[in-house]
């Protein structure tokens, strides 16, 4: 019985000392210090991030007049509270709109025949009265006219009568009124299987309003649930009339941009900008889309301000710039009012979307990383920051056994469940697109939850938000952004490190990819995908040493750093050499098999003159701001614009390529590894010759 006692604890032991063992840190650690961390984690408030939302996103309201007149409900909340927290700079900018705002004041759509009963009210749901609508006050019979498309109407006397559709408005209205309508109905879901009550935000604008055949028209949207039962009494063929009651105007509006800044103690350092869009038009107001991200950066500001000046985080070196603006139309005209800004501006950190309950949408938080053509070390600094969030909130048996979360960063009234994330390649439509022009220059990348079931709905509402998921957020993001701006020359190497050991990942992903792709290749277009394969590889390689390299703007004229970036550059470069070599062993394999020779990577005569051309951008291109460039490419005709876009994976993209970094060709491999359409490269030259003709390059 002793001996067996004595191997059993002797197995025990093995087995702990074996579990131990087996144990490693995945991605524990943080850029920033564990105390600091400590401190951003213990200050991050999801439920007031939350409370945000709520406050200015409740719900939907039809906003009085006299507040277009004046300060917008959440441009004037963010501004208190910038006064409240004591950030300075502290001010709502105003930019002219150039145009006027529809209003909706009133719309009530009342059936009066057989029976009487109200079927949509603007003050209940504004989302009922489609934007465009004008004043009316018309009774008139329904008529079904199923998806609203031209052949749907044939046979069909819609004259002096409200047509009832399942199609979007917006393209459903013109040809109804066309055919003698007086209005539109309809039960257009985008995602009716989510969630039959949400109605989307959309419009009658057309090119026709202001003609005859489209005054005193409107449209009305019913929920999906209440549409059908609508669509059906038609198509039983029941005869039901309506009186339709409309007020709307149109009216002055400013774009209006609260922003504020938490100074570094050197001036001349640079700035983070952190952006997020405060109104989507001025009708949908959407918690997720985007109070949610308006709320974000509004802890963040908070957060950062109370934690310096109480000591609990050192006064950064560089500054952080925070700005809520219209998306779009209000960011272009502050970026190009503070030109001088810009210049001093290091990166863009945009949160648009970010307070999903993510299980509840089956939603991932997402950082979309900037384009090649603004590689920048932003990308892998968040990144360290979401991997943490990410490991440390989850269960995992390696990491904590059948213990809970590592550090958990849960609001208390919100979710506990783990922290769903992806780092994905770049995505535009939405603010950091102005930052990340070529007339601005500034990297900017996005945060952003998707999918997200209730975007661009009337559902898009507080509920549908998670305080946990705020406070995750604000952690990131404020970690992100105070790393770069306390950067020392540790620090640097730290993040240095971090892209150094993320470059092996990325370059082998890409190895992947084209190891893939080349393998389906044929004797007859072995060549060319082979070719094209490589510059996954070979492209990854570039961006990824030019990202190490862009440290250097957080330590410049510092030889020692310089030298460090340089060797790891160097190390980067090396790995990708090492794994275009595994692709060229497939391809001699291949070319074996298939009877074929091996494919030659001497240059053709394109090649060579594409690699002697290094294009770099003039002071031209950012003389004026954003896409003022333009002018300066007005005389480039229709047809050749076509052809660029058609021969070119992007021509925005390849604008930024050019800064004197890249030759021609591989110009062309780092297009054709972000885009599935392949640029072809005598289009390269062609459209590099316009714009050096056009003043905006040099070679």
């Amino acid at each position: 019985m002793k001996t067996k006692h004595f191997f059993l604890v002797i197995a025990c032991i093995l087995i702990n000392v074996t579990a131990i063992a087996q144990f490693y840190p995945k991605y524990q650690w943080t850029l920033l210090e564990q105390n600091l961390m400590d401190e951003i984690i213990g200050e991050a408030s999801g439920e007031t991030a939350f409370n945000h939302i709520q406050e200015m996103g409740a719900y939907n309201r039809n906003r009085p007049t006299e507040e277009f007149a004046s300060t917008l409900w959440e441009a004037e909340y963010v501004y208190n509270k910038l006064v409240e927290y004591g950030l300075e700079g502290a001010q709502i900018e105003r930019f002219e709109s150039g145009s006027q705002r529809w209003d909706g004041i009133r719309g009530e759509l009342w059936e009066i025949n057989p029976g009487r009963k109200k079927l949509a009210d603007y003050d209940d749901i504004t989302a009922m009265l489609a934007s465009g609508s004008q004043n009316t006050d018309v009774e008139a019979e329904l008529i079904w006219v199923e998806e609203g498309r031209a052949n749907d109407f044939e046979g069909l006397d819609v004259t002096g009568k409200i047509v009832v559709t399942s199609g979007s408005p917006g393209g459903v209205h013109g040809i109804a009124i066309k055919n003698g309508a007086v209005g539109v109905i309809s039960f257009n879901s985008p995602r009716p299987l989510v969630d039959p009550l949400q109605i989307p935000w959309s419009g009658i604008y057309s090119r026709n309003r202001n003609s005859e055949e489209s005054k005193n028209t409107f449209a009305f949207f019913l929920p999906a649930r209440e549409g059908h039962i609508l669509r059906d009494r038609l198509i039983r063929g029941e005869k039901i009339k309506v009186h339709a009651l409309v007020e709307a105007q149109n009216v002055d509006l400013d774009l209006q941009v609260p922003t504020c800044v938490i100074p570094g103690t050197d001036p001349d350092a640079g700035e983070i900008i952190f952006s997020a869009h405060l109104f989507e038009g001025y009708t949908k107001q959407g918690a997720n889309d985007n109070i949610s991200g308006s709320a974000s950066i509004l802890e963040v500001a908070r957060m950062l301000k109370t934690m310096i000046d109480e000591g609990r985080l050192p006064q950064p070196k560089r500054g952080i710039r925070f700005i809520w603006v219209p998306e779009f139309s209000g960011t272009i005209p502050w970026v190009k009012e503070h030109k001088d800004l810009m210049k001093n501006t290091l990166c863009n950190i945009n949160l648009d979307m970010v307070g999903l309950w993510l299980s509840k949408s089956q939603s991932f938080f997402n950082l979309e990383r900037t384009t090649y053509g603004n590689a920048h070390y932003i990308n892998d600094v968040l990144e360290n920051y979401f991997r943490y969030v990410g490991e440390t909130n989850r269960s995992s048996l390696v990491l904590s056994g059948r213990g809970g979360f590592r550090n958990r960063i849960v609001a208390p009234s919100g979710s506990d469940e783990p922290f769903y994330y992806a780092i994905e390649h770049h995505y535009g439509a939405s603010d950091h697109e102005v930052f990340n022009d070529w007339g601005v220059g500034v990297p900017g990348v996005m945060l952003i939850t998707w999918p997200d079931h209730y975007y661009h709905t009337s559902e898009d509402r507080p509920n549908k938000c998670d305080p946990t998921q705020m406070k995750r957020c604000s952690v990131i993001s404020a970690a992100a952004a105070y790393t770069i701006a306390v950067a020392d020359d540790d620090m640097i190497r730290k993040m240095a490190g971090e892209i150094f050991a993320n470059s092996s990942r990325r370059i082998g992903q890409q190895s992947a990819r084209a190891l893939d792709e080349l393998s389906y290749a044929n004797a007859d277009n072995l060549p060319d995908v082979y070719k094209k394969c490589r510059s996954y590889i070979e492209a990854a390689g570039l961006t990824d040493a030019e990202t190490l390299e862009t440290l250097i703007e957080l330590a410049p004229g510092n030889q020692k750093i310089q030298k460090y970036l340089s060797d790891k550059s160097s190390l980067i470069k090396a790995i990708a050499e090492n794994q275009a070599t595994g692709l060229d062993q497939l391809m001699i394999s291949m070319a074996i098999d298939l009877g074929t020779d091996e494919v030659s990577l001497k240059p053709s005569r394109l090649e060579k003159k594409a690699m002697s051309i290094v294009p770099n951008e003039t002071p031209l291109v950012k003389a004026n701001g954003y896409r003022e460039y333009g002018s300066a490419l007005s005389s480039v005709s229709r047809e050749e614009s076509m052809r660029f876009s058609r021969g070119l994976g992007s021509t925005s993209e390849l604008q930024r390529l050019c800064k004197g970094k890249h030759n021609a060709l591989e110009i062309k491999k780092l297009l054709d590894a972000q885009y599935s359409r392949v640029s072809d490269l005598e289009t390269i030259l062609d459209y590099l010759k316009v714009l050096k003709e056009s003043g905006l390059i040099t070679y």
